[in-house]
């Protein structure tokens, strides 16, 4: 461990913000509970939030019921660290951002780290957020496909009637869309809607079930059999949330300069781009995947768990197509999220440390504008994702993979 003259929290944040050290190096000169206070400490210096509650990870029982869980016995803790800065030019996130990560593994924020400070070098991300709808999908049944016939026809004609049916459930939601979709003599409407800062999964399903309601009270011929009949699709793999979307649609593209390249992630446009094609494209494709991307997973499973997002909602949330072109200036990298579900309003958001996580990124609650703050969170994410996509692509096309987790992953004791 090294030492210097003063080691006060005082001098160490001093020499944080001014860049005279970095935070990483913290275990470097003082004991590992001092470094996380310290580092604590400055993030709220520049975020403006009150962390505290991450430091604490207090157990408020009583908020949990009717809400979080039930029969609980306790919390389990995971390690948070912070990825950034980042810079982001979205419609709704603007600036530089530091990320909560709740992981258990090591390398992982490092590298995201690298990938962060390669597209801040070169002007920052570009994100924008270019579809929003949550998606529920009851299904009908008919005696036959000429009643199923007859009811898409009349579905058609009295969207009004279900559209009201459908937002007298909530002063928050608003119907988007309603899509069919028949197999024999069964039909589901998936049915889309506007949530708000609110992830919207409870939101829509109630709705669904008025909409359910007002269906078999007008159209006797329809049963209904669920009120998600799975073409919602929710905590599975499906090609429908590709296509159609769920949540947020969200795109996050970058131009990394040569320069960058080579000083950065130590490596060529030309290598990176051909990694990605043979190991995100060609690869997921042999394999069958829906995704194709590198580790998207890895980035949003880690800022869901600090942020109180339903974590099972990572499997259709980590959709993702990583793309990039060689362009005479450097790498062109982007990456496609066709379903991130995520909320800044109910469900785990407002657990204290996790509100913290939101607060860190300016996105606690809900927005002045409804939605404003999910979507910012969304271009907040979709840049972590890119971030971790190019360091990726960068490390296994150097062969540095399995040397950075043996190095931060396997440390000896």
């Amino acid at each position: 461990m090294q030492s210097i003259p003063d080691s006060s929290d005082e001098k160490l944040i001093s020499l944080i913000l001014k860049k005279d050290l970095q935070m990483h190096k913290l275990e470097e000169i003082v004991e590992p509970e001092a470094a996380a206070r310290v580092r604590r400490k400055v993030i709220e210096k520049l975020t403006c939030a009150d962390l505290s509650a991450l430091a604490e990870a207090p157990m408020h029982y009583q908020m949990l019921i009717g809400k979080n869980a039930e029969n609980v016995v306790g919390f389990v803790n995971m390690p948070v660290g912070i990825a950034g800065p980042i810079k982001v030019n979205g419609k709704h996130a603007h600036g530089d951002f530091y990320v909560p990560l709740a992981t258990t593994e090591g390398a992982l924020i490092a590298g995201i780290n690298r990938g962060m400070k390669a597209i801040t070098s070169s002007g920052g991300a570009r994100v924008r957020v270019i579809g929003d709808a949550m998606a529920r999908a009851p299904l009908f049944e008919f005696d036959s496909v000429t009643d199923a016939e007859e009811f898409l026809e009349w579905v058609d004609k009295n969207r009004n009637g279900i559209g009201s049916a459908i937002e007298n459930t909530t002063s928050h939601g608003k119907l988007d869309s309603i899509t069919s979709f028949v197999t024999g003599n069964n039909v589901w409407l998936r049915i889309a809607m506007k949530t708000g800062d609110a992830m919207g999964m409870n939101m829509v399903t109630i709705a669904a079930e008025a909409a359910a309601e007002y269906i078999e009270s007008n159209f006797p011929k329809a049963r209904l059999i669920t009120v998600s009949g799975n073409m919602c699709s929710d905590k599975k793999e499906s090609m429908v949330n590709n296509l159609l979307g769920r949540g947020k649609t969200v795109i996050a593209e970058a131009l990394i300069s040569n320069d960058i390249i080579d000083s950065i992630l130590h490596s060529t446009a030309e290598a990176i781009n051909l990694t990605n094609i043979k190991k995100n494209l060609l690869g997921n494709a042999r394999a069958g995947s829906t995704k194709f991307s590198g580790h998207s997973a890895n980035m949003v499973a880690a800022v869901f768990a600090a942020t109180g997002q339903d974590i099972a909602q990572v499997v259709e949330s980590s959709n993702c197509y990583t793309w990039t072109e060689v362009r005479p200036s450097g790498l062109y990298i982007s990456v496609t999220m066709p379903s991130l579900e995520i909320g800044t309003i109910g469900g785990g958001t407002v657990l204290p440390p996790q509100k913290a996580a939101l607060s860190m990124m300016g996105v606690a609650g809900g927005g002045k504008i409804p939605g404003s703050n999910s979507s910012k969170l969304a271009e907040i994410i979709a840049s972590l994702v890119l971030a971790g996509e190019l360091n990726l692509v960068a490390a296994q096309g150097n062969r540095e993979l399995g040397k950075t987790h043996k190095k931060l992953g396997r440390a000896a004791k």
